[in-house]
């Protein structure tokens, strides 16, 4: 499958964006979650929903991939320059209506956008997400697992970032406690993954870390209520980071909502376990 790569420049930053399918057919836009860029999607999965009839456009981030990186520490720009930005992207692409998906902060940038500029959304699905977005606490709903709290508690010092081999390293590592104890984790297809992120990472210290410090914004799950956009959430029955009654919160709080649990699934962007479920799920959810 081909996929074309390309930069656009909006809101004074330039975005790396790859396309695949028919231009004609509907747009599907999947934006990835923080620390990942467009390669969290694979070539298979994208192939599957261009072999559907869609139009499938990946993007990276800032501070992620090929797109604009910023001092590592400093990101200078937050949540609502990511909405800003998918907005700006569809608008210059002429894609129309756009039918989002959403890992994680992906999510958080999908809710906000469908919520800000409903005229630019034609579908929203959610995966992995938790309401109110990434860095807002909901007391109501169960907090991250011990094992992660463990994790996070470590601090697992960066690595020198000038050592491919090492960052490699850190990058499997730290997708290890994030993924579904249920299914034995593939060092092998993680690691392999992990070299083509790093190799075509711009700047693979900034991505691996920018993302994490970005300022939220104000906490909106008073407003999905408002959304009158056809929604999907699908979540892992194993996340450890939002457990599944986020997303069950998700589904109950924006109307019409369809949730669709993913088992033995991590916070992991739809490993290719769930893809004979979520493929015909969000297909038929963008018909």
């Amino acid at each position: 499958m081909g996929s074309l790569e390309r930069i656009i420049r909006v809101n004074d930053v330039d975005l790396c964006v790859a396309s695949a399918g028919d231009p004609g057919d509907p747009a599907v836009v999947l934006l990835h979650g923080a620390g990942e860029s467009l390669l969290a999607w694979e070539p298979v999965f994208v192939e599957r929903l261009v072999t559907g009839g869609r139009y499938v456009v990946r993007v990276d981030s800032r501070d992620a991939g090929r797109s604009t990186t910023f001092p590592v520490g400093e990101p200078g720009y937050g949540l609502d320059d990511l909405v800003a930005d998918t907005a700006a992207l569809i608008r210059e692409l002429g894609i129309g209506r756009a039918h989002l998906v959403g890992m994680s902060q992906g999510s958080a940038v999908a809710q906000l956008l469908t919520l800000d500029h409903p005229e630019l959304v034609a579908s929203l699905t959610i995966a992995s997400g938790t309401p109110g977005g990434p860095g807002h606490t909901q007391s109501d709903l169960p907090g991250i697992s011990p094992e992660l709290e463990k994790y996070f508690a470590a601090e697992e010092p960066a690595p020198d970032w000038a050592d491919r081999d090492a960052v490699v390293d850190y990058l499997v590592e730290g997708m290890r406690p994030f993924a579904a104890h249920s299914r034995p984790f593939d060092t092998t297809a993680q690691r392999a993954q992990a070299e083509l992120v790093v190799d075509r990472a711009a700047n693979i210290a900034a991505q691996l870390t920018n993302p994490y410090l970005i300022d939220a914004g104000r906490p909106w799950r008073d407003r999905l209520g408002h959304i009158a956009i056809p929604t999907l959430v699908l979540h892992g029955d194993e996340d450890p980071l939002f457990p599944i009654e986020h997303g069950r919160a998700l589904a109950a709080e924006i109307p019409g909502a369809r949730f669709v649990p993913l088992e033995r699934t991590g916070h992991e962007t739809l490993p290719s376990h769930t893809w004979d479920a979520v493929v015909p799920e969000i297909l038929s959810h963008t018909a």
